[in-house]
């Protein structure tokens, strides 16, 4: 039996996860769920798993769902607050596997945590290695932890290595990464008319299911670029041996190519059940609920070149490779202000990325060599970019 602790289960890798544990319930069994504020989605899943522990990153939260539980008399369940209680049921020796899935920076220190412990870490969390890669897979070394890629384009490339091995890519023959991306609601919108599209309409992704602050970075195809930065960590690799890919379909998650010509995709439903399921079992296999691919009803798969003038996130997170040091972190950084500030009616979609590029060429860029450095220039990137926000709302009044 591996117990599994989930960082940020209320999302919907968390909500995944949770129905691809359902189906192997003599296998695994959830030791702890976390979540920020999301009381009434907490209290369902803890009625419904039953865990040691939950965490609520704010404390009004987690006393809320305190008095709830205690209203329906469960006992076996406790109720933890704050940042060190995230830590903790991440580290706790009793943790086998570590899902992490909490979004943005926030997720960084509990996912270091259960990296430094030595779990079996499945990271769905992109901004971990965006903001502290080098940190980051320095810690995954050293502690021998396991690391498996969730979002669905790295677990592909993952599949489509010959031994599964993420290290010295060159030494297997590997020429290329291609990184397939659906391009998001506007992928065929004219430029002109991105100035007064909506939350909800750039929330509508044509494919996935996803939150809305991941569902705005598609939009923006920021997600296509935080993968790429993602990937450069994963599979130790330079950015110029990535190539970005537009496959409307979803259905190719990503390819690698060999020197011997060769190219080997991982197809599969646009469904995050199975990298998850594939990751739980690895090195083995097992059932994630997901249906059959019909390849026969899908009929074609469509692919082309990535706009990066209607889509310039994606030339600003290419840009942060090539600068180095810290530029990753205030390209994140910026980016979940701007979105954040979209997403409140703040912001014109076509100003996320001018307020990143403003960022990243107003605050020092400077060697990222501790996790104090990583946090303060992530600090200093939200700082300029809620003032950036500010002044840009001001000049429009």
């Amino acid at each position: 039996m591996e117990l599994v602790t989930i960082l940020g289960s209320t999302g919907s890798i968390g909500v995944s996860t949770l129905d691809v544990l359902a189906r192997e319930p003599d296998r695994f069994r959830v030791f702890a769920l976390t979540a920020n504020t999301g009381v009434a989605d907490m209290l369902q899943q803890v009625m419904a798993v039953r865990p040691r522990f939950a965490v609520m990153r704010c404390e009004q939260s987690a006393e809320q769902l305190r008095q709830a539980l205690a209203d329906k008399q469960v006992d076996e369940t406790e109720v933890l607050a704050g940042e060190r209680s995230l830590c903790e049921v991440a580290a706790a020796r009793e943790v086998d596997v570590v899902m992490a899935a909490i979004v943005g920076g926030a997720g960084l220190e509990p996912t270091l945590a259960a990296v430094n412990a030595g779990k079996k870490v499945l990271l769905a969390n992109k901004e971990a290695l965006v903001m502290a890669g080098q940190l980051f897979m320095d810690a995954v070394e050293e502690a021998n932890a396991v690391l498996l890629p969730i979002d669905s384009e790295h677990n592909a490339i993952f599949q489509c290595l010959d031994d599964g091995s993420r290290r010295d890519l060159p030494s297997q023959g590997v020429k290329r990464i291609l990184l397939t991306g659906s391009g998001g609601p506007f992928r065929e919108t004219p430029a002109e008319k991105l100035l007064h599209v909506t939350p909800d309409q750039a929330c509508a992704h044509p494919n996935w299911s996803m939150g809305r602050k991941i569902s705005v970075d598609s939009a923006t195809m920021m997600n296509k670029g935080l993968e790429l930065i993602e990937a450069c960590w994963l599979f130790d690799t330079p950015a110029e041996n990535i190539d970005v890919v537009v496959h409307p379909q979803s259905i190719i998650h990503s390819m690698v190519e060999y020197i011997d010509g060769s190219v080997l995709a991982q197809l599969g439903n646009p469904d995050m059940r199975t990298p998850i399921a594939h990751a739980l079992a690895w090195p083995e296999r097992m059932p994630s609920g997901v249906g059959s691919l019909d390849i026969i009803a899908q009929g074609r798969l469509d692919f082309e070149a990535p706009d990066e003038v209607r889509f310039p996130c994606l030339r600003l997170a290419r840009e942060a490779v090539e600068r180095g040091g810290t530029s990753a972190i205030l390209l994140n950084a910026a980016n979940e202000v701007a979105v954040a500030a979209f997403l409140a009616g703040e912001l014109a979609f076509p100003a996320i990325a001018e307020v990143i590029e403003s960022v990243m060429n107003s605050v020092a860029v400077v060697e990222p060599n501790s996790l104090d450095a990583v946090k303060l220039a992530d600090r200093e990137a939200r700082a300029a970019a809620v003032a950036e926000v500010k002044r840009r709302q001001a000049e429009n009044k």
